[in-house]
């Protein structure tokens, strides 16, 4: 990336007090119940504030920088909780992958126009925040009791007894 593209300044920011109320917070009617879900989850929520954060401090670089961590780090959000959903048997867990595929889709073209220089931070923060927390309380929420039901079961089992076992339980509970 050419020097001059990488220090290019965005549009002036609100100021300071904007900015703790334009912050995410994590509320309890995002827990799934899974925590290490709710952990990527919360980790999610903590990224789309660190983009807010990147936009505010003015340079393009750094904000492409952390939403390149933030897709990256989804599209591994999804690929896992797609896995739990198929190995506990979620029967809508096609439908599930779909959404994850349109939102990714919808993600990468705001990418590529914040790449071509249009000024897209605000709509894409509001409609991140949106889609994450109507996503976790509809669609999450949904697969949660399939979920836990198959990792109980799996940790029950004598042969995911001893160290495994522990380690699952502290992994999904």
């Amino acid at each position: 990336m050419p020097a001059a593209r990488a220090a290019r300044r965005l549009p002036p920011t609100r100021n300071d007090a904007d900015t703790v109320a334009t912050m995410l917070a994590w509320q309890e009617d995002l827990e799934t119940g899974i925590d290490v879900i709710d952990g990527q989850h919360r980790r999610i929520v903590d990224m789309i504030n660190q983009l807010e954060a990147a936009r505010r401090a003015g340079v393009q670089a750094t904000t492409m920088e952390v939403l390149d961590e933030l897709v990256d780090y989804t599209l591994s959000h999804f690929a896992f909780e797609e896995s739990l959903m198929e190995q506990a048997g979620y029967p809508f867990s096609a439908a599930h992958r779909r959404v994850h595929e349109v939102f990714a889709r919808r993600v990468q073209d705001y990418r590529l126009r914040f790449e071509a220089g249009e000024d897209i931070l605000d709509e894409l923060r509001a409609m991140l925040s949106r889609w994450l927390f109507n996503h976790i309380r509809g669609d999450d929420k949904a697969y949660s009791e399939t979920v836990k039901r198959h990792l109980n079961a799996i940790t029950r089992s004598p042969a995911h007894a001893g160290w495994l076992g522990r380690t699952m339980q502290r992994l999904f509970h």
